[in-house]
């Protein structure tokens, strides 16, 4: 059943629903955007139950990463409390740049804190945003319009192992790793008259506590992320499948009309569906950022650049088949990173019916065998090209062959078995190796690409 055949907006949660981790972290999140929409001030509230003894809570500080924080982007803390009690937050660099706040923010607690046992956080941030930043945090002066992802401290989380503290790289690309949480306020107050965009379910809007602004509401149930998009934007909607579909774009008007965007998202939420069963979320929020080159995923969120008709069929598919891979069922992006991007490549490549632009023989025999590497061997060694090319290419064309010599039935149903059994955690390559433990033509070419280990 393809998703455009009359599900309701629940089957998608519901298909997934079992997995749902029970002591997911809660979050409330508020955003207050500066009438120059080139600030954010940020408050932060998270309730979280590990199910491994801490002694202390890990914060990623995503926006002083290298790459954004080249273009003006940071996030600073300003103050921190666990229970009630302030504390000084140690902020580490992590990979930042010198002239940057760190990536990486530890939260002391009073004495380790055994597994099971709840704390509560909250901390307050500023968010400065770099002008027309190619990247997931920025603001442009015209069009009038702010855009942030990750613009928060991000509880660096992952059940059964701990906290995630890869140092931040100096490459673009996604370094983030959490577990889903439950967003269960998402507050945006930001000049009256702006369009907004959130992540989750729109939840209303009422005036802000200071003249002139209002405040707009959403929660979600389960996700890992959270973007926001403010400005002077057309916001056009749709019904997709069961999914209801937020498109902004600047009023001055954008390259391909925003119908022919939702057409093109319509066309590749049913085809994605089909190979990889209900889109994951009942809303889907997507935003044209002209200062953008490309597209950037969020769980029920993307951020895409003003692209022309001839870019719009991959970037969609691929984007899209991000909510499945990355959205859905998460990985370490800084450790794992072919988990999220090799297969999306894949989905990508069969949704637009260009399984031929992925063929092994096609790749460079000195990028054989590197697939699985980390963001830090890219980074250090190599560069985005070098990363796309591996990692994207590569990992998808092992996957498309995979799955021309499994056959595509069999393959299918072991993907859709994997995302189910692995919906709403960070899987690792082990989960993989796993869910095709009776596809060895799959293991083999993963093992020889260097995604998975010899076993």
């Amino acid at each position: 059943m393809s998703a455009g055949c009359g599900r309701t907006v629940e089957d998608g949660a519901a298909e997934y629903a079992d997995s749902l981790w029970d002591d997911r972290p809660v979050v409330d999140l508020a955003f207050d955007v500066a009438p120059g929409l080139d600030r954010v001030t940020g408050r932060e509230r998270v309730v979280f139950t590990p199910d491994l003894p801490v002694c202390e809570l890990v914060f990623r500080a995503w926006p002083n990463k290298p790459v954004m924080a080249r273009d003006g982007t940071a996030m600073r803390v300003t103050a921190a409390a666990v229970d009630g009690r302030a504390v000084a937050p140690r902020v580490l660099p992590a990979g930042a740049p010198e002239n940057a706040p760190g990536t990486l923010i530890e939260l002391p607690l009073t004495g380790c804190a055994p597994a099971g046992r709840t704390i509560t956080a909250e901390l307050d941030f500023t968010l400065v945003l770099g002008e027309d930043a190619n990247d997931r945090i920025g603001f442009s002066r015209a069009p009038l319009m702010a855009w942030w992802a990750t613009g928060f401290p991000l509880l660096a989380w992952v059940r059964g192992e701990g906290w995630a503290r890869e140092d931040a790289v100096s490459i673009a690309g996604e370094t983030a790793t959490s577990e889903d949480f439950r967003l269960r306020d998402l507050a945006v107050t930001a000049p009256e008259g702006l369009a907004v965009l959130g992540t989750g379910t729109p939840a209303g809007a009422s005036p802000g506590a200071a003249p002139g602004t209002t405040t707009h509401r959403f929660a979600a149930d389960a996700v890992r992320n959270v973007a926001v998009t403010v400005g002077r934007l057309d916001v056009v909607e749709r019904d997709v499948g069961g999914t209801r579909v937020h498109l902004g774009t600047p009023v001055a008007g954008t390259a391909v009309p925003p119908q022919e965007w939702l057409d093109r998202v319509e066309r590749y939420v049913d085809r994605l569906g089909e190979q990889l069963g209900p889109f994951p979320y009942p809303e889907l929020w997507i935003s044209v950022i002209p200062a953008q080159s490309s597209g950037i995923e969020f769980p029920s969120a993307l951020q895409f650049g003003d692209l022309g008709r001839g870019q719009l069929d991959s970037l969609v598919a691929h984007e899209l088949a991000h909510q499945w891979f990355y959205g859905l069922v998460g990985n370490n992006q800084a450790r794992d990173p072919w988990i999220d991007e090799s297969f999306t490549t894949m989905a990508q490549a069969v949704a637009t019916d260009q399984e031929g632009g992925y063929v092994l023989a096609d790749i460079p025999d000195d990028s054989l065998g590197e697939v699985g590497r980390p963001m830090s061997y890219w980074g250090y060694y190599f560069g985005f090209d070098r990363y796309v090319q591996v990692v994207y290419n590569q990992g998808g064309a092992a996957l498309v062959e995979a799955r021309q010599r499994a056959g595509e039935e069999r393959f299918d149903r072991a993907l859709r078995a994997y995302l189910r059994g692995n919906a709403h955690r960070v899987a690792a390559p082990a989960d993989v190796a796993a869910a095709f433990g009776d596809l060895p033509e799959v293991r083999d070419l993963l093992v020889e690409n260097g995604a998975l280990a010899a076993s």
